[in-house]
């Protein structure tokens, strides 16, 4: 394991627990088109491509779509979650604690997730997170989302640092080919959104509690 010269981290599973407002904004928005409700594990198995895939899969998960409902669904779900973005969101326990000993190791911190960069950002400053991280790199139209490598690429670009001497932390297979793609270290957080198995990935690249993360910085 390297100790790495800059930390990029996913955010939604890995440093926040962000499930239950999208699950609350994805019910909202099926129960707007007379749907049924769809329970929080099933939310959950839909994270990590951004929200257009999270709400696609909720529809075909309760009837289908066309590309008018789509694009209706998508509008009503980020009216919701815009207006509730961290009602019950929260950092994981000893999230802000890890960032904390990373920033005071000098070590450079950012964030690369497939959430849009605005709420991405509203966020952190509403939690709090915002001081600990020189770049946060969220989705945008028209641009690669994970896991092509370019964002997270540009985010270690933007740092100043090196692929090979950067570390990525995620919790899910999206994050793990990211990392993949780019030949960037990775860490998974086991506790976060994982919704398939990495059986190829050693058990010295996993931690289940930012109390014991493990990752050394000097």
């Amino acid at each position: 394991m390297i100790i790495p010269k800059a930390i990029i981290f996913d955010l939604d599973g890995t440093l926040i627990h962000s499930a239950p407002d999208l699950h609350s904004a994805a019910n909202a928005t099926l129960s707007a088109l007379g749907r049924e409700a769809l329970d929080l594990p099933t939310i959950i198995s839909f994270i990590g491509n951004g929200v257009e895939k999270l709400v696609e899969r909720s529809l075909d998960a309760t009837g289908g779509y066309d590309a008018a409902l789509r694009g209706t669904a998508l509008d009503m779900f980020l009216n919701s979650y815009n207006q509730d973005m961290t009602t019950l969101t929260r950092p994981y326990p000893g999230a802000m604690a890890a960032l904390a000993a990373f920033q005071g190791a000098g070590v450079p911190l950012g964030i690369c997730t497939n959430k849009p960069t605005g709420p991405a950002r509203e966020i952190c400053d509403r939690l709090d997170l915002t001081p600990f991280f020189q770049v946060i790199a969220g989705a945008e139209d028209g641009l690669a989302k994970k896991p092509d490598p370019a964002p997270l690429l540009g985010c270690i670009n933007d740092l100043g640092a090196k692929p090979s001497e950067t570390l990525y932390v995620g919790d899910s297979t999206i994050d793990y080919f990211t990392a993949r793609n780019a030949d960037v270290p990775f860490r998974l957080f086991t506790n976060g959104y994982l919704n398939a198995p990495l059986p190829d990935l050693p058990d010295a690249n996993r931690f289940a509690d930012w109390a014991t993360h493990g990752i050394e910085t000097d």
